[in-house]
């Protein structure tokens, strides 16, 4: 069962002395995945906790891989109908390729009315914007020679495919698992809840001989009582999950160490 801790891309944390050090912390601590958020333009009256600070997390995946050599790293989740689709499709690639393909492709519709209206997108089409984007990302991946508008071009780079895991709690998200999805990321607080999902979806998708989906569920785990952790992950194991996200505000590098190693104890716990 794989561990992962969120990468804070947003706040005064969201700086390259502390991503830097973070993402190496952690590649050296041997937890399994670090997890960046997006926003792309946070109005005023929404900006407490980060001060409208997002740094974009395409763009922070890109500075880390350099600079790590083991994690997994991850979009958790990349909002697909803010951006157009073959720029996504080259900086996933590119990501993919140049972190030696450790990159985990979170994507959601969104949910931020705001945020539409400063990228000038209709949110009731977000469903179908991401939809189209997962297709042609999938197209692009499997594809040397890609026709597009009518124009035929070479997707390279073109390494291996990320793991493809929707967000979302909802029937649509677990539909878009099923038809587009390699997997996953739901954002379910009650287990018993979580794990009847999580059996529902496995049960769905091996009767459309589909493959094993990766679940990966966002959870703040407890960081003082371990042995509860070790419990609740024991259970999401159990019900098919293949690791979970911690998300826990931290505001020092020194706080996202603690974080990290307390993690790594519920791990080694496991």
């Amino acid at each position: 069962m794989q561990v992962g801790i969120a990468l804070r891309n947003m706040g005064s944390e969201a700086t390259s002395e502390i991503l830097a050090a973070a993402a190496k912390f952690a590649d050296n601590s041997g937890l399994d995945h670090l997890w960046v958020l997006d926003h792309i333009a946070i109005p005023p009256d929404d900006a407490e906790g980060s001060g409208g600070r997002y740094v974009d997390p395409l763009a922070t995946l890109a500075f880390i891989s350099g600079i790590t050599k083991r994690i997994q790293i991850g979009t958790s989740v990349l909002v697909l109908p803010y951006r157009e689709k073959l720029t996504t499709a080259k900086l996933v690639a590119s990501i993919q390729d140049l972190s030696n393909e450790r990159l985990l492709l979170g994507v959601g519709p969104g949910w931020m009315a705001s945020e539409f209206k400063v990228v000038g997108k209709d949110m009731k089409s977000r469903g179908v914007e991401t939809d189209l984007t997962i297709d042609f990302i999938n197209k692009c991946f499997n594809n040397h020679i890609v026709i597009e508008n009518e124009q035929d071009f070479i997707f390279s780079p073109r390494p291996k495919k990320p793991p493809i895991l929707i967000g979302g709690n909802s029937e649509k998200a677990l539909q878009r698992v099923l038809k587009r999805g390699d997997g996953w990321m739901p954002m379910i607080k009650d287990n018993e809840v979580l794990i009847n999902a999580c059996a529902t979806l496995i049960e769905n998708m091996a009767s459309r001989r589909k493959i094993m989906p990766t679940i990966i569920p966002l959870r703040q785990l407890n960081l003082v009582d371990l042995n509860k952790s070790v419990e609740t992950i024991i259970s999401l194991k159990e019900a098919g999950c293949a690791g979970v996200e911690h998300f826990q505000r931290y505001e020092t590098l020194d706080e996202f160490k603690y974080i990290a190693d307390q993690l790594l104890e519920i791990k080694n716990r496991l």
